[in-house]
């Protein structure tokens, strides 16, 4: 039957937009990462060239920076997974439309509480 989603190539295509979107989402969290770290190298260096040595730095975005670098490689390794199960079900005919994807909540509210935090941070720290 064509009707059923195994025999549809768009139903396929759907599924690796999807994948291809999470990878976005993980290289972009890996890019953001990345600059933030390097920022507080940036910022380290420039205390360095000051003649004010009471300035100092906690060192807190170079961790940040590895925790977003981190979680971007989790959801790329996330959403290969969930891909590759995702087309499994589809070929088995056993995919059940309606789910809420858990790994999009989970990382809707992980960013949120990594935003609640950068937010206090800059909040405090001046």
């Amino acid at each position: 039957m064509a009707n059923e989603p195994q025999d549809d190539p768009r139903v396929y295509f759907a599924a690796e937009r999807t994948l291809l979107a999470w990878l976005r989402t993980g290289l972009g969290l890996m890019g953001v990462g990345f600059a933030v770290a390097r920022f507080g190298l940036f910022l380290r260096e420039m205390q360095v060239s000051q003649p004010d040595p009471g300035a100092h730095t906690m060192g807190l975005s170079l961790w940040s920076g590895v925790a977003l670098v981190a979680l971007g490689v989790i959801v790329n390794v996330s959403a290969a997974m969930r891909h590759i199960q995702l087309v499994r079900q589809l070929s088995a005919g056993t995919w059940q439309p309606g789910k809420v994807s858990s790994s999009g909540v989970v990382l809707a509210l992980v960013l949120a509480g990594i935003g609640v935090g950068m937010a206090v941070y800059l909040v405090l720290v001046r």
